[in-house]
């Protein structure tokens, strides 16, 4: 019952400060097996020790990867710093688990052909979204209507990463394509209108402030789901946007199919994204806005992509 009560803290506090719905499952999934791992013993009964000895666990017994492992540090000190409101000084010696350092997986412009033709319908949209305006994957699915731009070409990406609002380019190539997917879309969201329904999820306390635009037409997604879905914090009826495994799946298959053989992902059309400008010629800080890095070192790493055959010098063996 104790366990159960700390949880809902948990959640509460998770909600308050507005963290997405993803980020409360996760929290509460480590918290959960951090107290678990424990014996269910209480949070405010451990300390260093433990925090230390779950860790470890994870990465010695789990072979978790280090993101893995710093997700589940971020979501004890959540726990400890802002619902237990314990001491910290122990958590400062708390270490992060390092990253290796490994260059970007990028596609060939060949190879981003070679995919995009073995895409159809949505899938093709969205995959040629990621790559011609450099979208993450998640940044994708949650477009809302209203953040396309089709005069000034442009996207306007909404809390992403860091919590900061960007715009990047819109190819000019997409715009017809778009506008008629949206047409589609328009006709699905009428259509639940007109049962009753046709509520999206609104961010933070945007709803409370305009009580019916969680039906207007500008909040919808720009990719929704087939069917609609109970919104898990709300409880009512919506339709969410498209399950992002819909893409993954299907980009996985595509790059099968070409015979590909890169470790590559949705994301690594961003990572071809950045390259491929500036191969063109881009300045690296037009890049990096368009990307939304918040240091300038962060996308030099595709600098580094560029540098091919050993930093860009040349094998003596070819000079002769």
């Amino acid at each position: 019952m104790v366990k159960q009560k700390l949880l809902d803290q948990v959640k509460n506090l998770i909600r308050l400060k507005h963290y997405s719905i993803r980020t409360e499952e996760t929290y509460i999934n480590w918290i959960k097996r951090f107290i678990i791992f424990h014996g269910k013993r209480h949070p405010g009964e451990m300390g260093e020790f433990e925090v230390t000895q779950f860790l470890t666990h994870l990465a010695v017994e789990g072979k978790v990867s280090a993101s893995t492992q710093n997700q589940a540090l971020s979501a004890v000190l959540f726990l400890y710093r802002e619902v237990l409101k314990k001491d910290l000084g122990w958590l400062n010696d708390v270490e992060w688990a390092k990253k290796p350092e490994r260059l970007p997986v990028v596609f060939t412009k060949e190879e981003v052909k070679a995919i995009l033709v073995r895409l159809e319908g949505t899938k093709w949209l969205m995959a040629s979204l990621l790559y011609g305006s450099g979208l993450r994957l998640m940044e994708c699915v949650r477009l809302r209507v209203k953040d396309l731009d089709f005069e000034y070409n442009q996207i306007v990406v909404r809390d992403a990463k860091g919590w900061k609002d960007r715009v990047t380019m819109l190819p000019v190539s997409l715009k017809e394509p778009l506008k008629k997917h949206l047409e589609r879309v328009k006709a699905i969201h009428e259509e639940d209108l007109k049962e009753g329904f046709g509520e999206v999820y609104l961010p933070f306390a945007f709803e409370r402030k305009f009580p019916n635009a969680n039906r207007e037409w500008g909040w919808q997604y720009v990719f929704p789901a087939t069917k609609r879905s109970i919104d898990p914090r709300s409880g009512r009826e919506m339709r969410h946007h498209i399950d992002e495994t819909v893409l993954q799946r299907a980009v996985k298959a595509a790059i099968r199919s070409a015979g590909i053989a890169k470790n590559g992902s949705c994301h690594t059309f961003r990572h071809s994204f950045a390259t491929h400008l500036l191969e063109a010629g881009y300045d690296i800080r037009t890049v990096q806005e368009l990307l939304g890095h918040k240091d300038v070192s962060t996308t030099m790493i595709y600098t580094h992509v560029l540098n091919k055959g050993g930093k860009g010098v040349h094998s003596p063996l070819d000079g002769i």
